[in-house]
Parts: structure tokens; C-alpha cells; sequence
């Protein structure tokens, strides 16, 4: 990410933040009376309730102590990494991360995706420092490009009015084209089709935690299908049709709403209007199949056919969350609390003591993000507590 967006993210977050503070905060925790009795509330936290039981674990908890792992079938999973040569630096230090804090130990093979034939450097670099195997992958070009059925004049005049308002990528085409594959696209990719599970992995992201357990087993035997570490509020301007489309999906196709599911993180009012919250997709672990299914099929071509991804900047991040909060159980979303992990600016690190030692954290506990004004873990702990 260029230093000039990232100045324009902070200064962005800066100011949403001190708006959301004020309206969040009375909301979730009602007529609060001082600031300690405030940060009393906000210390007894729910989610860090939500913890991966012992028995998942390759090591014990109290060194020196014996524990083995009961005998797991081996998840049919893999690595997805959307990246261009130019990011071969930056995926190298994601990818050495990954290998260091958890894939030398389990070893899951790596896919690499790029709209253009990846060079003899990378695939070179990279496959030299993976501890299983890789493969690397072009897009296809109708997956990747904008359709021609788009009117080019209006998704211009967009784009411009966008770039006029300093919204972050607003001007651009390439970023509209990876946030459309990454929405309906990258789960059709032939190199994907032997593979149920996936963690996503973006160039330039860190993990800060040593990992003992398998987050494709957990999620496989508790019939999981989505996994996240960061929430956070979308940018209203990128969206202002996107909730409107998806209440007209759901008056047409009732039947795909699953019972019990999470709208309550998605929206305060019952589903009249969105609260911007969303799963923050440069990091998730989830199910190939839920992806594949006809209730998210049927969903994206029904949002693609509205052109949201270029008319407006419709992001992954938002399609992806409402599709699983709307489709799926909440109790089959997984905050993984144990997994520390950054992509600039923001960073989860595990609160709990007991897990940051375990995982041998390198990140700053009073840096994560999980609480901040900006952050929707006050929604996702409010419909699960």
C-alpha cells in the first residue's frame, strides 16, 4: 500500500472513530455514568470466552506436562494468495511468516493467483522457501477484467467523482477488478477445485503468533465455515446501494436466510438499514463449498448484475460478510482470537495472557485493534453473548 493511503486510511479512521465512539459506545453499553465504569464493562469481553478447546493443541498448556492430540483427518485445505510480481518482496515476508509461525509444522500446499503469468523469479523465490508445494496460476481474463456490458461512461463518472472525494482507491480500475474476482471469482479457479478449505494470505501481512493447532481441523469438525480475526466498519461512500440490493435479494429468495444467522452484527434495526460492519477479508479461513453453494452463487450474480463492483466500489470485504452472517449460523463464524495478525494499519493480538505467552506473541497487546472506536467486535460479542 502506497504511504500516501495509508495517511489517508488513518486520517479516515481517525475521524470515524471519534463519531463511532460516541454512538457505539452508548448504544452497547447504555447510560455508562463515568469513564470507569465504562472501561469495567468493556473488560469483561465475550469473546475471549471463545477459545480453541485443549484437545486441538500439539503442545500442552503447562510446559513440561505431556498432552497428544487425538487423531484428526487431515483437512483438504490450502493457502490462496492473490499477488503480482511487483509484491514478490512483500509475499515473500507473508509467506515466511506463515512458514515460521505455523506451515513448517503442517504443511499445506500454497496457491498463488495473478491476472498475469507470474515471472520464473517469483515462482522461484517463493518455492524456495515453502516448506510443502506450491502452485501459480493465471486468472482468467473474464474473471478479472470489467465486463463489456457495464456502461464504461458511468463507471468513469463514478470513478472520477470518487478520486475528486479522496475516497481510498476510489479512482481505481484494478482495484474494482480484484475486489469483483475476490467476491465471485477466485473460488472457481480449476487449481482450487481438489481443495474444500482455504486461508486467504495477502503480500505485506504478519502473523504475530505462534499457532499449535489447526484452524482448517477446528473449523472442518465444528462445522464451521467462516473464519475471521478483525471487524471493522466498511466506507459508507464505496457502498450506498449495496444494502438496498441485498434486501431486494432477500425478498426473492427468503429461503436462503438461514435460521439463527447473524444479522445482528450486520445491522441495529432488524435489517432496515446496514451498519456497515463487516469481516475484514485480507484475513479469512472459511469453506470452499459455502462459496460454491447456491445461495452465495445466486447472491453474487445478483449484486454483479446491479454493476455495484463499478458504478459505486463495492469491496469483498462487505460481500463476503453479509453473505456469511446472512447464510450461514452465526454460531459457524469463528473469531479466531488466538491467531495474532496485522495488515497495515491495524493489528488483532491476543488480550489474553494465557494465550499471548502460549503463542509466543511478538505483537503489543495494547495495540489491537479489537476495541477501538472503529472496530464491530462490540457487535459480533453483543449477538453472541
Amino acid at each position: 500500500m502506497h504511504t500516501s493511503a495509508r495517511y489517508v486510511i488513518l486520517a479516515l479512521t481517525i475521524l470515524i472513530s471519534l463519531h463511532y465512539i460516541l454512538s457505539s459506545t452508548h448504544e452497547a453499553y447504555g447510560n455508562a455514568t463515568s469513564i470507569d465504569s465504562l472501561a469495567s464493562r468493556l473488560r469483561g469481553r465475550p469473546s475471549d470466552k471463545v477459545i480453541v478447546p485443549e484437545e486441538y493443541y500439539d503442545t500442552p498448556a503447562v510446559p513440561g506436562t505431556n498432552h497428544s492430540s487425538p487423531h484428526h483427518d487431515r483437512p483438504s485445505a490450502t493457502f490462496v494468495i492473490l499477488a503480482r510480481n511487483s509484491d514478490l518482496d512483500s509475499t515473500i515476508q507473508s509467506v515466511r511468516n506463515v512458514e515460521d509461525r505455523f506451515n513448517r509444522k503442517y504443511k499445506y500446499p500454497y496457491v498463488f493467483l495473478n491476472d498475469e503469468p507470474f515471472s520464473e523469479e517469483f515462482k522461484s523465490r517463493l518455492s524456495n522457501i515453502i516448506s510443502s508445494t506450491a502452485e501459480f496460476g493465471l486468472v482468467p481474463r473474464e474473471h478479472w477484467v470489467q465486463p463489456d456490458w457495464i456502461d464504461e461512461e458511468k463507471a468513469s463518472a463514478s470513478r472520477k467523482k470518487m478520486e475528486e472525494d479522496n475516497i481510498i482507491y476510489g479512482g481505481s480500475l484494478s482495484y474494482r477488478n480484484m475486489c469483483r474476482f475476490n467476491s465471485g471469482f477466485f473460488f472457481r479457479h480449476p487449481l482450487l477445485d481438489k481443495y474444500r478449505w482455504y486461508w486467504r494470505i495477502e503480500p505485506d501481512v504478519q502473523f504475530h503468533c505462534d499457532l499449535d493447532f489447526d484452524p482448517f481441523v477446528y473449523m472442518q469438525e465444528n462445522n464451521k465455515v467462516y473464519a475471521f480475526t478483525i471487524a471493522m466498519y466498511e466506507f459508507e461512500a464505496t457502498i450506498p446501494t449495496l444494502w438496498s440490493t441485498v434486501k431486494d435479494f432477500i425478498k426473492e429468495h427468503p429461503e436462503y436466510v438461514a435460521e439463527d444467522n447473524a444479522m445482528g452484527f450486520l445491522s441495529d434495526n432488524n435489517g432496515d438499514s446496514y451498519n456497515l460492519c463487516h469481516f475484514w477479508s485480507n484475513f479469512e479461513i472459511a469453506d470452499l463449498e459455502f462459496w460454491r453453494g447456491p445461495a452465495y452463487t445466486a447472491f453474487f450474480d445478483y449484486l454483479d448484475k446491479r454493476g455495484g463492483f463499478y458504478y459505486e466500489r463495492w469491496g469483498d470485504a462487505p460481500v463476503h460478510s453479509i453473505a456469511a452472517a446472512l447464510f450461514a449460523k452465526r454460531e459457524q463464524i469463528q473469531f479466531f482470537d488466538e491467531i495474532g495478525y496485522s495488515h497495515n494499519p491495524y493489528t488483532h493480538c491476543p488480550q489474553s495472557e494465557a494465550k499471548w505467552r502460549r503463542g509466543k506473541c511478538a505483537c503489543d497487546q495494547k495495540r489491537s485493534f479489537d476495541y477501538d472506536g472503529y472496530s464491530c467486535m462490540r457487535q459480533w460479542d453483543r449477538i453472541q453473548g
